[in-house]
């Protein structure tokens, strides 16, 4: 959840996801997850600093006041307007995996950049969720992307929508106007070789056992970009980075020069 930052020029400061909004030159009090890991694992004392944020953007510097087991007070700073956004807004609509595969995939585009993550069950989908199941999943994907921002030092953690159908989410996103791409081993074109896609993106990466033909003419029909990676059939979940590493290289905040 909380995590170290070790940096040759500094000493070492931690970042902290607060879920309250933090104000500014204030006072903020923290209870349950942060509290413990801050007081019983990290044992830090008053007087020790370091940075929070709510993921509304920018950070505050802040010095702790006191720290127990259940509780964390905290001295909040001025308010640094500090980003790492990417410009290229991507969502990324991902095909639910097994196990800790999509845990994995939250985490990583989280560090990567995504803008949005929404998790989708396909006709080959193996995950069967139910509307309990769901709920739980889509808090335990959150808080790992909040904590991936930490890490990372996002100050923007990004949204993550509630695991739905693919066809429900082809009903509910019909907006021709944002460049979509679907990934396909057999595809003719490479993602290089699409057109830049302006400020975003949206990438469609199925689960193990792929897309069905009605799936992909669906997404045809929506308009979206069917693209390959490379010569090579990859995992769900290496499929997923790879793609959001060739968007950010080609036309996000990767670029060099």
């Amino acid at each position: 959840m909380l995590v170290q930052r070790c940096d040759q020029q500094s000493m070492s400061t931690f970042r902290l996801f607060s879920p309250i909004a933090v104000r500014a030159n204030a006072n903020l009090s923290l209870r349950g997850e942060q509290a413990r890991y801050v007081g019983r694992v990290l044992r830090m004392k008053p007087g020790d600093e370091l940075t929070v944020f709510d993921g509304n953007g920018g950070e505050f510097p802040a010095t702790i006041d006191v720290v127990t087991k259940q509780e964390l007070k905290l001295v909040i700073g001025a308010h640094v307007a500090r980003n790492a956004e990417s410009p290229l807004r991507i969502t990324l609509v991902q095909g639910i995996s097994r196990g800790e595969r999509m845990d994995f995939v939250v985490q990583k585009a989280t560090e990567l950049g995504v803008h949005r993550i929404s998790p989708v069950l396909t006709s080959y989908s193996v995950v069967k969720l139910s509307p309990e199941r769901a709920a739980k999943r889509r808090a335990h994907w959150q808080k790992i992307a909040q904590s991936a921002c930490e890490q990372c030092e996002r100050n923007i953690v990004p949204a993550i929508d509630a695991p739905q159908r693919l066809d429900d989410w082809f009903a509910a996103n019909n907006d021709s106007s944002v460049p979509a791409v679907i990934l396909r081993a057999d595809a003719p074109a490479a993602m290089p070789a699409i057109s830049p896609p302006g400020n975003a993106l949206t990438i469609l990466v199925g689960p193990e056992g792929g897309f069905s033909e009605s799936e992909l003419e669906r997404a045809a029909a929506a308009g979206m970009h069917a693209v390959r990676l490379g010569p090579r059939v990859l995992r769900t979940e290496t499929a997923a980075l790879a793609a959001i590493s060739i968007a950010q290289a080609s036309w996000g905040d990767y670029r060099v020069g």
